[in-house]
């Protein structure tokens, strides 16, 4: 894991903070270390380290548990995260549902809302999220209130676009191209927001409660009513000039093969068009299902029907050129897929996208290794709540924000 403390060559105030926030950082994505662990992947003395953990347990943000078994020596206490050092609220503005999580300082989830509601229009979501950041914030202990660190919220950009491709049957739909989200609910909640592309902000879930724990570069791929990504490198987060970086739901696939599927305007077609659950949701309408909810479509994931394994084959089939493409190009070793399917569908997903990527990668040049991702359907709005408690605390800031 890398990492870049500044040295104890300055006793700065600056310095001393910038270290503070060095040392949040590794333990918001180690999850347990030993001031032995920081020091190492700090880069500073062990003094130095002893001292800034000492300085943030004084302010309740880190706090010992327990002690590490198994190790030569003497048993090194482990220190975390103070749960409740901080708390935040992740919004999650999707198409086919709006999701709120609160969570503690680690990551924790407290409590969460959800509606299902499909293609909702801006007013409709900003209500939800009104009512239910008011709700929210009665679930936390009196006193507690100013530790709240703002909204992080998760969602697709250009949210009004591909009508034809996600079947997208308002043309309503497209005010949400005119918004602007940060400025409206702010002015709803008063709270500070923190705005990122879904897919990203599942990525930001999965660098630092699952596999980005381990692995410092990876291509995240999440599969939800569109197709969307992230991209992990030397252990951050990568946004992209237009904070658009790993979005291979736009990435040029090849048409469907399935009657289903919508004819391209072209000889190529986008990935969200058949690597998705609307893709799916669109094929099982056509084959006489009556799909209104997530309700009526649960029980055909679950009993892997024969038409659902036909769109499988068509979504393997759409990922083998986006995701060996963006594997050249970032030349990571892993890529790590999720996204709101049942487990065992995603995994089946998973061994058959490994194979393909076998056969289509070229000689002396191996295919990357699939993992599936930690989190599952909630990783945007658990990335949309870390963001504010990461941000609020991270090297690059200049100030605290809302603090």
């Amino acid at each position: 894991m890398r990492s870049g403390a500044v040295g104890q060559g300055s006793n700065s105030a600056q310095v001393r903070q910038f270290n503070e926030r060095v040392i949040l950082t590794l333990l918001r994505r180690l999850g347990a270390a030993s001031k032995a662990d920081l020091a190492r992947h700090a880069q500073l003395t062990s003094n130095t380290a002893g001292q800034i953990v000492r300085e943030l347990e004084e302010q309740r943000l880190v706090r010992s548990e327990g002690k590490r078994t198994g190790a030569r020596g003497q048993p090194a206490t482990l220190l975390r995260l103070d749960p409740e050092g901080a708390y935040s609220i992740g919004i999650k503005i999707g198409r086919r549902s709006l999701d709120a999580l609160l969570v503690d300082f680690s990551g924790h989830v407290l409590e969460r809302r959800r509606l299902e509601r499909s293609f909702p229009l801006p007013d409709e979501a900003v209500a939800f999220v009104r009512e239910s950041v008011m709700a929210l914030r009665r679930c936390l202990n009196r006193g507690t209130e100013h530790r709240l660190a703002g909204l992080g919220v998760a969602t697709p950009y250009n949210l009004g676009s591909w009508q034809r491709e996600l079947d997208i049957p308002n043309s309503a739909y497209q005010r949400w191209n005119d918004v602007d989200v940060k400025a409206e609910l702010e002015a709803a909640t008063g709270l500070a927001v923190f705005v990122e592309n879904d897919g990203t902000a599942a990525a930001v879930a999965e660098l630092f409660q699952g596999h980005g724990r381990s692995l410092d570069d990876f291509l995240y791929v999440f599969i939800g009513t569109a197709a969307g990504g992230g991209v992990i490198l030397g252990g951050d987060y990568h946004r992209g000039v237009n904070a658009n970086a790993g979005d291979l739901g736009l990435m040029p696939t090849l048409p469907s093969r399935l009657p289903t599927a919508p004819r391209p305007r072209g000889p190529y077609e986008i990935l969200l068009t058949r690597a998705s659950l609307n893709a799916l949701i669109r094929h099982l309408r056509g084959r006489g299902f009556p799909i209104e909810s997530r309700r009526d479509l649960e029980p055909l994931l679950e009993q892997a029907h024969p038409a659902v394994g036909e769109w499988l084959e068509d979504a393997v089939d759409a990922l083998v050129l986006p995701v060996l493409s963006a594997v050249r190009i970032l030349d990571v070793p892993a890529v790590v897929i999720d996204g709101d399917l049942p487990r065992p569908l995603l995994l089946d997903l998973i061994a058959r996208l490994e194979i393909q990527l076998g056969i289509a990668s070229p000689e002396s040049r191996e295919p990357p290794r699939l993992l599936c991702g930690s989190i599952g359907r909630e990783a945007p709005a658990i990335g949309a709540a870390i963001l504010p408690l990461h941000l609020n605390f991270s090297p690059s800031r200049d100030v605290l924000i809302g603090y």
